[in-house]
């Protein structure tokens, strides 16, 4: 059975997703069954079937098969997938202090994906830094960067938490914009124990290569982010047939 919205609907579910937003029901938090939720929202069943459903929609809440439905740690940067920016800038935009820590920099002879990604046969070396950025402490962010090794020193990389400054300050060059590919993932046997995810824990892989203002592949990157901390989203506009 269809449940149309109206304002019963919409009032239960403004009720109910405030309850989330105010911390009234935990992130982890298991729901009340349906009928109690419906007693306690003072609506029918079918309507707050309904709620739920769009809630699970708006990925506030989710099912479990056998066990119910879980309200879901929401995340602390939520932002259109449209707007480029570095990870600094992003748990900066959360309210977040952001750090690093550091697994390997090494300077490594170019992969022939290297070569595509670059659009270039005259790369020598790449310049190749894996860290793992914290939000408060809290990692939340994997991070695998490559440049040509003549862009940024690569003894200077400790020195600054942003690769998009250090190209800045070496190069003189900005990242004007970036072609991007999503890619959803499972559980990764390293990636996922250092950034504290448990075996049911997502993460959101992206990968990026990032332009100049003159359109010069200049950095890629494979940032594995936790999906209960980052959120993207993009507007989408109705073509004319």
């Amino acid at each position: 059975m269809t449940i149309e919205p109206n304002d019963s609907f919409q009032d239960v579910l403004f009720s109910l997703r405030d309850d989330i937003d105010k911390g009234i029901y935990h992130p982890n938090e298991k729901l009340q069954p349906i009928y109690e939720l419906s007693f306690r929202y003072q609506t029918s069943r079918e309507t707050m079937k309904a709620v739920i459903s769009r809630l699970v929609e708006e990925n506030r809440i989710h099912r479990k098969s056998g066990m119910g439905v879980f309200v879901n740690p929401q995340p602390i940067y939520s932002s259109g997938i449209e707007k480029l920016g570095s990870v600094s800038d992003m748990i900066r935009k959360a309210g977040k202090e952001p750090g690093t820590q550091y697994v390997s920099a090494e300077v490594i002879e170019p992969t022939q994906d290297d070569l595509v990604h670059f659009h270039s046969l005259d790369v020598q070396t790449i310049a190749r830094l894996e860290r793992v950025r914290t939000a408060d402490g809290e990692p939340v962010v994997y991070c695998i960067d490559k440049v040509d090794e003549r862009t940024i020193p690569i003894g200077q990389i400790h020195n600054e938490q942003s690769i998009f400054k250090l190209i800045e300050h070496y190069k003189g060059k900005r990242i004007q914009y970036a072609h991007t590919f999503i890619e959803p993932i499972g559980y990764h046997e390293q990636i996922s124990d250092i950034l504290n995810c448990g075996l049911e824990q997502s993460l959101l892989l992206l990968k990026q290569i990032h332009y100049t203002e003159d359109d010069e592949p200049i950095l890629y990157s494979a940032n594995y982010f936790r999906s209960d901390a980052f959120q993207f989203h993009v507007v989408r506009s109705r073509m004319d047939e």
